[in-house]
C-alpha cells in the first residue's frame, strides 16, 4: 500500500513544483512589463502637477475624476463608469494666522499652523486667549476646571519606539480626531494640536477632526513640530502670554462627487469581482502624491500591465478610484452600498493607501486559513521584496465592502519610516515619490491579485 501513496504524493509534489514555476514566470513577466513600460510615474506627474490638491467638493476634484476616467480608458479598461455620491464640501478659506501675544518686547515669529479638516473657523476677528498645554486625555480631565476660555494645546509627540510608524499615528491621532470636542466640553475656545508626524521640519500636517454634536464646535488647527516645541517652552517661560488665532474655514452643503471605476472583464467568473484601488481625493495644502496619488496610479498600472500582457483574469478586476477618503469616506461607503443593492458577488479587495515607498508586504483582514494561504505564496512574492504578512488590518476605503460581504481584504504595506514626514503636509509632492519604489508597489499588488484570482482564498 505504501508505493501507491508515495506515487500520489510524488505526483502532487511534481504538479505543485510545475505550478509554482509557471506562477513564478507569470509574475516575472508582470514585473518586467511594469519595470520597463510602466505609465504610473507619468500618470502621477499629471495628477499632481496639472491638477494638484483634490479635496472633496473642490474644482480639482472634478478635474481629477475626468482625468481618472481617461487614464483608465487609456490603460485599456473594458468598461469605465462612475458612481455618484454626495461628499462633504469643506473649504479652508483665507490663510490661517497664529501668533504669540506677550508683554515682552522680543520678536516672536508667527506660528506655522493649518486648520484641521472639517473644522469651523474662529470668525474673521479671530480669537485671543491664554493657552493651556495638555499631554493626555487623563490630564485634560484632571484640569477640566482650568479650560474655560482657554486655547487647549495638545502636545503629544509621536512615540519613537514603534518600528512601524502607523502604530505611532494610531497612538496619537485621537487628539486630532476627538480633541476639539473633548476640550469644548469644558469651555475651551479653540484647540491647537501637535502635528501627527516625527519629521524634522516645521510643516504643519492637517487631517480631519470629528465633532461631537453635544458640544459647541470650536476652531482646531495643527501646528508644525518646531513651533510646537517653541510654544511649549514659551508657556513655561512666559506664563501670562496668549495666542491669537484666526481661521476662516467653513463647511458648505454637501456636493456631488464620484467613484471612478475601470473593469477588466473576467474570463470564467465575469460576475465575481476583485476590487483594487486607492482614493482620488487629497488634502488641499499639498499635491497628494503619496496620499494617495501613488495608490491610484499603481492600481491603474495593474490594469494596464495585465492588458498589455494579454492576461485575462478569471474574475472581473475592478480598479476603483475612491472619492472622499480624507474627510468623510463617502466613496468607500457608497461603493459597498451599491454592491449590496445590486446583489454583486465580491471575492477579494486590495487597497494602496500607505504611500509609494518600497513595498514590504501586506496587512490583511482575513481568516487564519486565508492568511496561511497568502503566506504559502511567499516564495513567489519574496523576490519582489514582499515578506511581511502578519499584521491585521485593511484600507479605509475597502473596509465597508469587506465588512458588508465578509470577504478577505488587504492593503499594500510599504516601508513607513518616511511616510509621516510628508503625510497631509505641503511636502507631499510629486518630487517626494521615487519612480522605482512606486513601480515595485504596483508589481507586488499585481502579483497578489494574480494569485488570488487563480487560486482563491
Amino acid at each position: 500500500m505504501m508505493k501507491p501513496i508515495l506515487a500520489v504524493l510524488a505526483c502532487i509534489s511534481v504538479q505543485s513544483a510545475s505550478a509554482q514555476a509557471s506562477d513564478s514566470l507569470a509574475i516575472r513577466r508582470l514585473a518586467d512589463e511594469v519595470l520597463t513600460r510602466s505609465t504610473a510615474y507619468e500618470n502621477l506627474r499629471v495628477l499632481t502637477k496639472q491638477i494638484g490638491g483634490r479635496l472633496a467638493g473642490s474644482p480639482q476634484m472634478v478635474k481629477a475624476e475626468k482625468w481618472g476616467a481617461e487614464a483608465l480608458k487609456t490603460a485599456g479598461a473594458d468598461k469605465v463608469f462612475t458612481q455618484e455620491c454626495m461628499v462633504p464640501h469643506w473649504v479652508r478659506g483665507e490663510k490661517e494666522q497664529a501668533r504669540i501675544v506677550s508683554r515682552r518686547r522680543d520678536f516672536v515669529p508667527p506660528l506655522n499652523i493649518l486648520a484641521l479638516g472639517n473644522s469651523v473657523g474662529t470668525g474673521k476677528k479671530g480669537v485671543t486667549a491664554p493657552v493651556i498645554e495638555i499631554k493626555s486625555f487623563d490630564e485634560l480631565e484632571a484640569r477640566k476646571s482650568e479650560l474655560k476660555g482657554k486655547i487647549v494645546f495638545y502636545n503629544y509627540p509621536f512615540n519613537p519606539t514603534f518600528v512601524k510608524t502607523f502604530h505611532s499615528y494610531g497612538d496619537a491621532v485621537k487628539f486630532r480626531a476627538q480633541g476639539p470636542s473633548r476640550a469644548s466640553k469644558y469651555g475651551a475656545v479653540a484647540v491647537i494640536v501637535r502635528s501627527m508626524s516625527h519629521s524634522m521640519d516645521n510643516h504643519p500636517h492637517t487631517g480631519s477632526t470629528r465633532y461631537n454634536d453635544s458640544f459647541p464646535k470650536i476652531a482646531a488647527v495643527a501646528i508644525g513640530l518646531k513651533d510646537a516645541d517653541r510654544l511649549s517652552q514659551r508657556i513655561v517661560n512666559d506664563p501670562t502670554m496668549q495666542v491669537f488665532l484666526r481661521t476662516t474655514c467653513e463647511m458648505l452643503p454637501d456636493t456631488i462627487g464620484h467613484n471612478v471605476i475601470g473593469e477588466l472583464r473576467g474570463s470564467e467568473f465575469p460576475d465575481q469581482y476583485i476590487t483594487v484601488g486607492g482614493h482620488l481625493d487629497s488634502w488641499d495644502n499639498c499635491e497628494g502624491a503619496h496620499d494617495d496619488g501613488a495608490g491610484v496610479v499603481q492600481s491603474i498600472e495593474i490594469l494596464r500591465a495585465y492588458k498589455a500582457l494579454g492576461v485575462r483574469p478569471r474574475h472581473t478586476i475592478r480598479v476603483v478610484l475612491f472619492a472622499n477618503e480624507e474627510n468623510g469616506t463617502r466613496g468607500g461607503v457608497k461603493y459597498a452600498a451599491l454592491a449590496k443593492e445590486n446583489n454583486e458577488k465580491h471575492v477579494f479587495a486590495l487597497e494602496s493607501d500607505a504611500g509609494g515607498f518600497t513595498p514590504r508586504g501586506f496587512i490583511m483582514e482575513m481568516t487564519d486559513a486565508q492568511r496561511a494561504r497568502v503566506k504559502s505564496w511567499t516564495p513567489l512574492l519574496q523576490p519582489y521584496g514582499l515578506y511581511d504578512f502578519d499584521e491585521v488590518g485593511a484600507g479605509v476605503d475597502i473596509t465597508p465592502l469587506g465588512r458588508a460581504f465578509g470577504i478577505p481584504m488587504a492593503e499594500l504595506s510599504p516601508d513607513s519610516q518616511r511616510y509621516f514626514d510628508i503625510h497631509h503636509a505641503a511636502s507631499d509632492t510629486f518630487e517626494a515619490v521615487n519612480k522605482r519604489e512606486l513601480e515595485m508597489g504596483a508589481v507586488g499588488m499585481g502579483a497578489l491579485i494574480y494569485l488570488v484570482d487563480k487560486y482563491g482564498l
